[in-house]
């Protein structure tokens, strides 16, 4: 290390002022940021010391978000090798890659899960990178300000809320939109309004919707070699396609039909977005984040009791027409992408409230707006996402409303007589 340390001094000067690469100092500076730890070090009294800066905080979400990256590459493995069955193979690349190494579709093996899922992932992965990493460096050398650790964040998310079989091009789109327009125009790191993630995917839902919705994009099987008949819908799309409910355990035959069991659906062995079908890895990142105070348990706690609290009363009301109002809570919780957003989306600490109240305000309306969208809205049955990006814009009020009850109670306790 002491003799990159060496090489990278040598080159120091040529980005700083007067320099010839002058211009180019955001990528400089980033490099060293990532590579090497800070050399200055603060001398007086009078500093502020704190463990936790931006680069700790961002690398401790990407480490919770770990088990759910793990399991986006085997599960987007596992059920692309059980939809093609004995005697079919991937196509393309992927499947050259696959008979070349000689792994198999076995969906009982997880290596052959884990490389299978990893064929799609890491792309998408890499494509996101490189296309917001390069915005993220063109915004900070036209503003001449250094290059910010936020986009790591947003890098990590935006592969793990999108389906497997989306078109690399409609990723680099869907970043570069969430980016610019997400974040960017605001100003940048800290100042977004939106989640910039899911300002991009709701970009790709809304311009792009056959390839981000449906029964045919949630599994890795392209049409030509899937087997007659194969559906990949995931359960909450099955459960609002139910055109004659009638019962009202119709959602759990719509279930049943799609061999789904609610353990299947906790552990993540179920069709969907790549990182958002298991609750089990989400509740491991959710104690990650909740331990190491990066991730508000307010905003977390208001998610799950407006969610509840929701549920219940739709399952009080009941409906021979909507087979998702007579669902129950344990099972509103393990589909789509609940635990996912109430764990990494809501939680965000720029575009969510920063006083404790607010939080938890903040979590209760995307709780009661996530269920009444996911199941008023057949069309639409996942609704987390929209309602998160809806709260985005109503936390700076919830933040004014929490302060302006805190200042009036303190003037009524100190009151003059």
């Amino acid at each position: 290390m002491k003799f990159l340390r060496e090489i990278h001094d040598k080159f120091e000067p040529l980005f700083h002022k007067g320099g010839k690469l002058e211009r180019l100092y955001p990528i400089y500076e980033a490099h060293d940021t990532a590579t090497f730890t800070p050399g200055e070090v603060t001398q007086g009294a009078s500093h502020v010391r704190d463990a936790l800066d931006l680069k700790r905080m961002m690398f401790t979400v990407v480490f919770a978000l770990i088990p759910c990256i793990l399991v986006a590459m085997y599960n987007t493995g596992y059920q692309a090798n059980a939809a093609l069955g004995d005697g079919m193979s991937a196509e393309g690349l992927r499947g050259w890659l696959i008979d070349v190494i000689g792994i198999g579709y076995n969906p009982a093996n997880p290596i052959a899960c884990l490389f299978h899922g990893a064929l799609y992932y890491l792309p998408i992965l890499i494509v996101t990178f490189v296309v917001g990493g390069h915005i993220e460096v063109l915004f900070a050398i036209i503003r001449k300000h250094e290059v910010n650790e936020g986009f790591l964040v947003t890098g990590m998310l935006f592969p793990l809320i999108l389906p497997p079989t989306i078109p690399l091009w409609q990723v680099a789109l869907g970043i570069t939109f969430g980016v610019i327009i997400g974040k960017e125009i605001f100003g940048g790191t800290g100042m977004n309004i939106f989640n910039p993630a899911l300002t991009a995917r709701a970009f790709l839902f809304f311009a792009y919707p056959a390839q981000i919705s449906g029964d045919k994009v949630w599994t890795a099987v392209t049409a030509s070699n899937q087997v007659d008949g194969f559906s990949g819908a995931t359960a909450l799309g099955a459960v609002a396609g139910v055109t004659d409910p009638g019962a009202t355990d119709a959602w759990k035959s719509a279930l049943t039909g799609l061999d789904i069991t609610w353990l299947d659906a906790f552990l993540g062995k179920v069709p969907g977005s790549m990182g958002e079908t298991s609750v089990l890895a989400c509740l491991i990142g959710a104690g990650i984040l909740i331990m190491t105070g990066i991730g508000s348990w307010r905003v977390m706690l208001g998610v799950l009791l407006g969610s509840y609290l929701t549920t219940l009363g739709l399952n009080a009301v009941g409906s021979e027409t909507n087979a998702l109002m007579n669902m129950p809570f344990h099972w509103q919780m393990v589909l789509g992408g609940w635990a996912f957003g109430l764990v990494f989306m809501a939680t965000d600490p720029v575009s969510a409230p920063y006083t404790d109240r607010g939080r938890l305000i903040y979590g209760f309306l995307i709780g009661i707006f996530a269920i009444l969208i996911r199941v008023v809205n057949p069309a639409f049955p996942e609704g987390m996402m929209l309602a998160i990006l809806f709260m985005n814009m109503f936390s700076g009020l919830l933040d004014w409303m929490a302060k302006r009850s805190n200042i009036k109670r303190r003037m009524a306790r100190h009151a003059a007589v």
